[in-house]
């Protein structure tokens, strides 16, 4: 489970972005719980949400040619440096007066341009920091379990935070935080390489080319989108879905949020646990379904352990299924567009959900928050059900790729316990 942890600049990366996420996720609840104070509006929560997501979307013609043709670590350098301005700008706002809404949405529309950049590059420098592709999966693996570790610690420190010292403390730990990853970059002792020639040919249009040309990436990156768009928005209203539902305050939004980092955490450990990334795919359509039905279980419920449970189950399902979309491109891409695809990646991920958190604002405010959350999971459920139509085909595209790489036989093995009835 912890073999990747035999390389070095892999285990700096690790213990630098732990620290780091922990503030990031700190800075996430504090921010949404801060909107909502002020407003007391689900649609401004939707709003903030758009300007903090929507950059990877608009800037991905930019963002992939740049990870494909620049150093990596360069542009993770620069972006954890803004990104710690970022943070220490909305602390000192915070901490010397009540902000206003439109500085705060800059200051989150700042953060999205940074994430931009920052997300291909970051996707993309994982496969050189371990030597051996079949160890690629357990890295990606482990990087979920460590965003899910950092999202379930960092709800419940910024629940007591708020409580205590507010929302601005909450910001200045995260300006802090970034020290860790910033040192870690710098001490990595890296191969001196040369950027992908990919990344001066085509542009960005290639990659979009090639990921839409071959229905294994095409399809993933689709249901990640439907995903995004029409699933995830459901964390947006969590301040609103406690306050409304559950009746609770903010040490209430951070637990229920560890909750979900909880069943987040173990569906990243389970993949982490895997030999190697060869049908993977094949298990997709059970992660999704669990997603939608935990959102339908959660949407129906008004008591707190019941929606802690279903919360859990629909963050298991949830990233299991990015864990494992992730890993299987990864797994397949060629390495010359590498930062392209995960460019696309970051717009499927993190560009539909800008649009989907402005959907689920606007229908909070007309249908109410249960409803909402309800009408996720049964789109989640319909998309699930379009996505196992095309395995197949996916599988037959897949495999002649897995057979370059040696993972023929584990591929078929796959695909073996995927279809023996349970």
């Amino acid at each position: 489970m912890l073999r990747a942890f035999k390389y070095r600049n892999y285990r700096l990366f690790f213990a630098g972005q732990c620290v780091s996420l922990i503030g990031t996720w700190m800075q996430s609840v504090a921010l949404s719980w801060l909107v909502y104070r002020l407003t007391g509006s689900p649609l401004l929560l939707g709003i903030t949400g758009f300007a903090s997501q929507a950059p990877s979307l608009l800037l991905a013609p930019f963002t992939g040619p740049a990870a494909d043709r620049f150093d990596r670590r360069r542009i993770m350098l620069v972006t954890q440096v803004l990104a710690m301005l970022q943070a220490s700008l909305l602390a000192g706002l915070t901490l010397l007066g009540e902000p206003q809404v439109w500085q705060i949405i800059a200051l989150a529309a700042m953060a999205g341009v940074i994430n931009a950049f920052d997300m291909p590059a970051r996707q993309s420098f994982i496969i050189q920091l371990v030597e051996k592709r079949e160890d690629l999966a357990n890295a990606i693996a482990l990087n979920s379990s460590m965003f899910n570790s950092a999202r379930l610690i960092g709800p419940s420190i910024a629940g007591v935070f708020i409580a205590l010292f507010g929302e601005g403390m909450c910001f200045l730990a995260n300006a802090v935080s970034y020290l860790a990853v910033i040192g870690a970059l710098l001490a990595m002792r890296l191969p001196a390489a040369a950027p992908a020639g990919g990344g001066r040919r085509g542009g960005f249009s290639e990659g979009l080319k090639y990921a839409f040309a071959f229905p294994p990436i095409r399809y993933l990156l689709l249901m990640l989108a439907v995903g995004s768009l029409l699933g995830m928005p459901y964390a947006v209203l969590m301040p609103a879905y406690v306050r409304e539902i559950l009746h609770g305050g903010p040490r209430t939004l951070g637990f229920i949020m560890a909750a979900s980092g909880t069943g987040a955490l173990l569906g990243a450990l389970r993949l982490a646990g895997r030999r190697h990334p060869a049908g993977l795919e094949r298990w997709i359509p059970l992660f999704t379904g669990l997603f939608g039905l935990g959102l339908l279980g959660f949407s129906f419920s008004s008591s707190f352990p019941v929606s802690a449970l279903c919360l859990a189950c629909a963050s298991f399902g949830m990233i299991s299924f990015m864990a494992s979309s992730n890993t299987v491109i990864q797994t397949l891409v060629d390495d010359d567009k590498r930062g392209r695809v995960m460019a696309l990646h970051s717009v499927s991920f993190m560009g539909m959900a800008p649009f989907g958190s402005l959907l689920a604002g606007w229908a909070a405010s007309h249908i109410g928050v249960a409803r909402t959350i309800s009408l996720s999971g049964l789109f989640v459920l319909a998309a699930t059900a379009l996505f196992a139509s095309r395995l197949k085909e996916i599988t037959r595209h897949a495999a002649p790729v897995y057979g370059r790489l040696g993972m023929a036989g584990e591929a078929a093995g796959e695909l073996g316990d995927a279809e023996r009835p349970v």
